[in-house]
């Protein structure tokens, strides 16, 4: 069945879009769940200078999420039986990425926010480094993300230390 899917433009299409779906879908619930505390909490917060407007997160976390998306897509794919190390890391990444969500959002635990993200990051990373040697455009692909979760660090520690 595996072997069907992979060999017909429909099935690899299925293979590709199902894991840019799961990102999706963890990214909107994130939304919804976080919606509230945007508008009454997050303003508060003493933001660094570099904080990018409100406008700016959505659009890039959308952008992300399908690039890391299209990664996993392309790593399952692959015939490489690698893929099954890889599965794991992406998967647990996406749950800790909306765990930051929580932490940050709901909770209001700046410092558990950052830890988290720091895990996050560091599985991220060894996805990649997994992705790497399956399909290395499935590794590039997930670049941008880690790019842009030191910048989550950075914005997070800031406001955890000083507010």
């Amino acid at each position: 069945m595996t072997e069907f899917f992979r060999r017909h433009p429909a099935g690899r299409c299925f293979i590709i879009a199902l894991p840019v779906a799961a990102t999706l879908i963890v990214g909107a619930l994130a939304s919804l769940m976080q919606s509230d505390a945007l508008q009454r909490w997050y303003p508060t917060l003493e933001k660094s200078s570099l904080t990018p407007p409100n406008l700016v997160f959505p659009i890039v976390w959308t952008l992300l999420y399908i690039l890391t998306g299209l990664s996993m897509g392309l790593v399952l794919l692959s015939g490489d039986k690698r893929k099954y190390l890889a599965l794991p890391l992406f998967a647990f990444q996406l749950g800790l990425n909306f765990l930051w969500c929580y932490l940050f959002f709901i909770c209001k635990s700046t410092g558990g926010a950052l830890l988290c993200l720091i895990v996050l990051t560091g599985t991220a990373v060894c996805y990649t480094a997994a992705s790497w040697r399956i399909r290395k455009t499935a590794a590039i692909l997930f670049v941008p993300y880690i790019a842009w979760l030191c910048f989550a660090f950075y914005l997070n520690l800031y406001i955890w230390l000083c507010n």
